[in-house]
């Protein structure tokens, strides 16, 4: 018995790799282990606790912004919102050395506020920027890098639906962590609390990563080399705007009515579905077609995210009754180092597992077993929150597995070879452990803007 929540875990990793669909080997390889437990008289029978999870799934509030954000992303992805900004911005510093670099990480940072879709930055921004990098004279490596890097900001700047999930898993976690505390009028921690809490550090890994462009382009200018504007040609302020103030006043309009305490996620994910289709009718991209696309890709995606939620709760009982939850706790808590020995050790496991396991899968799966032990070490949930989700963005970029590098191998020209994508993200992954360390050592950047809030 004390093994078979570990063969149980390592089953379903293997089966994933094998490539079935996630939400039917969490749940399926969960009731042939819980059979197998039952026949040998092995297992706890908790599965009769299922039906009030799936209820309480679907009865979730916060669960609700889910859709509403991934329809809000889809319809800017269709309404060419991403080309406009990549044209002007480039525009903007294309004439400096470095400039259409900075122009991706600035869009791409754009994009993953509004958009939250990881894949789809990368996709896009590979599509968009990556040729007009190559022929403008940039090294493939940097090119690449700067493309990857800016794609995973979805991860942590807000309003992400990435930050939406984990804050729902991390609330749970904390509760539970109180109550096993003897706490039984537990704090809350709401997605509202992990938004505000990962703007700072997003705004650093921005600023890192222009300040890493910036020493490149001066230190290498045949790297980066400006772009030349045509003669006569002016800088138009007016088109500045036009691009910018759109995107940047939805994101405003939701981010502030979060953090202003005027709106829940969810009501404030509602203005950005309709901000969403109110800037596609501006310009001009919204059509019936588009729109049916948009609702049947939401469609996709939230059926997906709320069958993998149905799956992992389904393997989260299983491994609870073998004992697994005791055992993780007997393991962490018997650490040399105390909290941040167990820190370190989750950390890297789930870092490994950001090889094979996407987001989604990780948030449902790996946080509920581990957040409620760490927690009631007196860690911050929020400050857990961010370091979780830098730490999966940095996996998410590593090679040979990142998620990240797949997507851009998907799109990149033939010319460029998979190993200077490999190259290229390697200074980023740089910078992400180093973000990662200065969160560390100074975890009130994560927490400042929480605590101000509740004041």
């Amino acid at each position: 018995m004390e093994w078979m929540p570990f063969l149980l875990f390592l089953s379903v990793v293997m089966v994933l790799m094998a490539g079935y669909p996630v939400a039917f080997t969490l749940g399926g390889v969960a009731l042939i282990f819980a059979g197998i437990g039952t026949l040998t008289g092995t297992f706890d029978p908790l599965l009769g606790a299922m039906p009030e999870r799936i209820t309480g799934i679907m009865m979730n509030q916060t669960l609700l912004a889910v859709p509403l954000f991934v329809f809000m992303g889809i319809v800017l992805e269709k309404s060419k919102l991403a080309e406009a900004l990549l044209d002007t911005m480039a525009q903007l510093f294309g004439s400096l050395r470095g400039g259409l670099g900075f122009s991706v990480i600035i869009v791409g940072m754009l994009l993953a506020a509004s958009t939250g879709i990881v894949g789809a930055t990368v996709v896009t921004m590979g599509l968009l920027s990556l040729p007009i990098m190559l022929k403008r004279g940039y090294q493939p490596e940097i090119a690449c890098g700067i493309i990857c890097s800016s794609g995973t900001l979805g991860q942590i700047i807000p309003p992400s639906i990435i930050l939406v999930l984990l804050g729902d898993q991390l609330s749970s976690a904390y509760q539970q962590a109180q109550l096993s505390q003897g706490i039984f009028s537990p704090e809350q921690v709401s997605v509202g609390d992990l938004f505000a809490g990962a703007i700072i550090p997003g705004l650093m890994l921005v600023s890192m990563y222009l300040l890493y462009l910036a020493i490149v382009a001066w230190l290498k200018p045949t790297t980066m080399p400006a772009i030349e504007r045509p003669e006569g040609e002016k800088l138009q302020i007016a088109k500045v705007l036009k691009a910018l103030l759109p995107p940047l006043t939805l994101i405003l309009a939701v981010l502030g009515s979060i953090l202003g305490g005027l709106a829940t996620p969810t009501e404030a994910a509602s203005v950005g579905a309709v901000g969403a289709l109110f800037l596609s009718i501006i310009n001009r991209t919204l059509n019936l077609n588009t729109l049916k696309e948009s609702l049947a890709e939401t469609v996709k995606v939230t059926s997906m995210v709320f069958m993998i939620l149905i799956g992992a709760s389904l393997f989260s009982l299983v491994f609870r009754g073998f004992g697994g939850d005791d055992q993780i706790h007997q393991l962490l808590t018997n650490l040399p180092g105390g909290k941040w020995s167990a820190i370190i050790i989750v950390m890297l496991i789930m870092f490994l597992l950001g090889f094979v396991l996407d987001f989604i899968e990780i948030t449902f799966v790996v946080v509920p077993i581990v957040a409620p032990i760490l927690l009631m070490m007196n860690i911050d949930p929020v400050w857990l929150g961010i370091m979780i989700a830098i730490n999966l963005q940095t996996s998410f970029l590593t090679p040979p597995f990142g998620f990240a590098l797949f997507y851009l191998r998907g799109v990149a020209p033939e010319s460029v070879a998979t190993r200077q994508i490999y190259k290229g993200v390697i200074p980023f992954i740089l910078i992400q452990l180093l973000a990662l360390c200065i969160l560390s050592i100074w975890p009130g950047l994560v927490t400042w803007l929480p605590d101000l809030m509740q004041r």
